[in-house]
């Protein structure tokens, strides 16, 4: 296989798990990054030889011997720096949500269609091996009929009205932060495992803290625990910090989902629960590895992970062996290398998020936004 060569652009959280997604995976050789921040970009591309660093990220996108790109910075950046890299024929990873409108995503699934170029946006969370066991489940019809999906994505790095991230400003982040952050992933998540489509919405949205008080100099993602007082700049706030969804999937399902990021204790618990005619699973993000299957007729049953035990479809997802921990950071590499393979092989059928995925959640999102806005239902458009 072709060595194929990719910059990361972006050093915050994710950037640095986009980095070491990479490192982990054969025929992929990350040689640049670029940040603003240069002496962060340094300091990182030191610490893994990365040969070349920059400040501006179009440097990166002229050089013809590097093939895709990483997108890992701010939200409102994605739509901009995706079409440029997209224009310079590079292949595109970027972070969710791929753009702040419908329109802007749009415009992005369009030129990568024209350009022929993988796209990817990463929805990784879809990754785990459990998740994919409950995939196969429902292929297989072991579920029966999808009655019901409920669930939740609660976080609480948030809860305190001194808790501040660039999320938090509308400008950088867009015009949602709960729903558009975390519960993009639980939509996603939902329709993949199921193969339904939600149909229509109704949404409650809420800003507990309308004031936050945001650091005078800027801090790591979840790092923001150790100030004080005088360390602080008050803040007027217009995104949400928490949504409620009831929706319709397919002809008959029916669920309901919670996004919070102000949820104490609770670190990053995305919960989804899917009920159908025949048995039901339910999956936690904070315990990954186990999956609960119920049934009507007979004992309920929790399995951990064993690739040996799992459906040959999902078994692909594990690398371990059965009693080995599978985790976030396994979820990323394991979407990277179908997105790496892709580039090597034309005919390939994706199997990971596309940028159509991408646009499928913007479009979830206005319709959650405009349902708060009107206090009532919203149909969904079909892709």
């Amino acid at each position: 296989m072709k060595q194929v060569k990719t910059a990361i652009f972006g050093t915050g959280f994710i950037g640095r798990v986009h980095l070491d997604a990479v490192r982990r995976l054969e025929s992929v050789e990350a040689v640049a990054i670029a940040d603003t921040n240069i002496k962060v970009a340094q300091s990182l591309a030191a610490g893994f030889a990365i040969p070349t660093v920059a400040a501006d990220y179009r440097g990166i996108l002229k050089d013809p011997a590097v093939d895709a790109v990483h997108i890992c910075t701010p939200n409102a950046q994605h739509f901009s720096m995706a079409m440029e890299a997209l224009e310079a024929g590079k292949h595109v990873a970027c972070e969710k949500p791929l753009a702040t409108t419908v329109e802007e995503a749009q415009a992005l699934v369009a030129l990568a269609a024209q350009k022929g170029l993988r796209n990817c946006v990463c929805h990784n969370l879809r990754y785990y091996p459990m998740v994919q066991q409950m995939r196969r489940m429902r292929e297989a019809a072991e579920l029966g009929e999808i009655l019901l999906v409920q669930g939740t994505y609660s976080q609480d790095w948030l809860l305190y009205d001194s808790d501040w991230n660039w999320r938090i400003d509308s400008k950088i982040g867009g015009v949602s932060r709960c729903m558009a952050d975390i519960g993009s992933h639980w939509f996603d998540m939902a329709e993949h495992v199921t193969g339904l489509r939600v149909s229509s919405l109704c949404a409650d949205l809420q800003t507990f803290h309308a004031i936050r008080r945001e650091p005078k100099h800027a801090i790591e993602t979840f790092a923001n625990k150790l100030l004080g007082p005088e360390d602080y700049i008050e803040r007027p706030v217009d995104t949400e910090d928490f949504g409620a969804v009831i929706f319709h999937m397919g002809q008959r399902a029916r669920g309901a989902v919670t996004a919070s990021q102000v949820s104490a204790g609770r670190k990053n618990r995305l919960s989804i629960e899917i009920y159908g005619t025949k048995s039901s699973v339910a999956w936690d993000q904070e315990r990954p590895n186990e999956l609960w299957i119920g049934h009507r007729e007979r004992g309920n049953e929790i399995i951990l992970k064993d690739p040996s035990l799992l459906k040959p479809e999902a078994r692909s997802y594990a690398d371990l062996p059965g009693g080995h921990t599978e985790g976030y950071g396994d979820t990323t590499k394991q979407m990277f290398r179908r997105f790496y393979a892709s580039i090597g092989a034309p005919g390939m059928v994706p199997e990971y998020p596309q940028f159509a995925d991408g646009l499928r959640q913007l479009t979830i999102l206005k319709a959650e936004l405009e349902s708060h806005r009107r206090r009532s239902w919203v149909d969904i458009p079909a892709l």
